[in-house]
């Protein structure tokens, strides 16, 4: 072979691995490459808090107002960076008043969410059945309007930052006695009810130990909507007020049909009272009601006026005693979990446990050896269909 031939095709193959070159993004002549990227970090997971309130059906004003406290706690939370850099999640249940239903989500949440922690249910009475639950399984539950008391008694897993009723009752019966000069009352409540039965039986204590007269006892169930026969047996006594221990469905009815009779006096209540909901059904029979409570949305209070303007804005309504216990209670729920800076139920408990001299919308707050809280009521009375501070 000739030199020109040989000559020929090393040139076509130089063209040929040139072209090879471009074509995968190379050149003729070596260019320096881009160093890799690091890799990102890999976000935290949400921490996830399960939360069971009536949502639906009875008494469903104190679950819906429980619930958007939550979750304005939770949004401003997130908003702020989460829990040491991790989003929070909160699952909701509907337990609809119901003591078993209660039961169910607590397990559901526990065993198939793994939540870490628990806030609810709404009333007593699903605690003492749920609570147990969340004690077996080691799991931090916290209720936000548990006033009961034993509530704290069911283990060392189980908080509350509600205040108690015996811890209530006794400013508000001093309160009412000195307001209205009560020399005798009769007393209704329902007695198929944890929380009402609980009240009853301090109002009772109550009574007795300010030397006023009891003319008379008249009970009734829940979900009972007609009070005549009560309401005529109370009314033949005369008294000078209305002890009055129920949820705020069957008290509101009860005040409504009592005015309907011919009754002008105040009836002074516990924490069933606490609901606009009853305002809205009982509008102006409710006037002069007396009723102790942990939360005043007049409270002059940098971070409770923001409360009330943000919960307003989100809802379209003031809060109440039930939405405030709630947002306080997600940020102890959450400071909790910071300070423990773990998901770790039992970290969590302790972490808890251990908060003291939290500035809340409803005050300022500490657990006290039995995981119940450590904060003074504010006495209530209403009047033009609004709560207003009794002084």
């Amino acid at each position: 072979m000739s030199k020109r031939p040989r000559f020929a095709a090393l040139a076509l193959l130089l063209t040929v691995l040139t072209g090879l070159l471009i074509g995968c993004g190379g050149s003729a002549k070596e260019t320096a490459k881009p160093a890799a990227e690091a890799p990102k970090a890999e976000a935290k997971k949400p921490i996830k808090v399960g939360a069971v309130f009536i949502l639906s059906g009875g008494n469903s004003g104190y679950g819906i107002a429980q619930r958007a406290g939550v979750e304005l706690a939770r949004d401003e939370i997130n908003k702020a960076g989460g829990i040491n850099g991790a989003q929070l999640e909160v699952i909701f249940e509907d337990s609809q008043g119901n003591k078993d239903l209660a039961i169910n989500a607590f397990r559901k949440l526990i065993d198939k969410d793994e939540v870490t922690a628990l806030i609810g249910p709404t009333l007593s009475t699903e605690m003492f059945g749920a609570g147990p639950v969340a004690q077996q399984s080691a799991i931090p539950a916290l209720g936000i309007s548990n006033t009961v008391n034993g509530i704290t008694d069911i283990g060392n897993y189980i908080f509350r930052n509600s205040l108690p009723e015996a811890a209530i009752l006794p400013y508000t019966v001093k309160q009412a006695i000195a307001k209205y000069s009560l020399k005798k009352v009769a007393v209704m409540w329902a007695s198929n009810d944890d929380f009402s039965n609980g009240g009853y039986t301090i109002f009772k204590q109550e009574l007795a130990k300010n030397n006023i007269a009891i003319t008379t006892e008249a009970s009734f169930n829940v979900k009972d909507t007609e009070f005549g026969a009560q309401l005529t047996k109370v009314l033949a006594t005369n008294p000078d007020g209305i002890v009055l221990s129920a949820l705020y469905q069957e008290a509101a009815l009860v005040m409504v049909q009592a005015r309907k009779m011919g009754y002008k006096g105040p009836f002074i209540g516990g924490n069933g009272f606490n609901s606009p909901a009853l305002l809205e059904v009982a509008k102006e029979a409710a006037d002069g009601a007396i009723v102790g409570s942990p939360w005043f949305p007049g409270r002059d209070d940098p971070k409770a006026k923001k409360f009330v303007a943000d919960f307003t804005a989100k809802t379209g309504k003031a809060p109440d005693q039930f939405a405030a216990q709630a947002f306080d209670g997600m940020y102890l729920m959450a400071t909790a979990i910071k300070n423990a800076n773990s998901t770790n139920r039992d970290k969590v408990r302790d972490a808890l446990a251990a908060i003291k001299n939290l500035e809340g919308v409803t005050g300022k707050f500490s657990f006290d050896a039995n995981r119940n809280p450590d904060m003074a009521p504010t006495i209530l009375i209403i009047k033009g269909g609004a709560y207003t501070e009794l002084k």
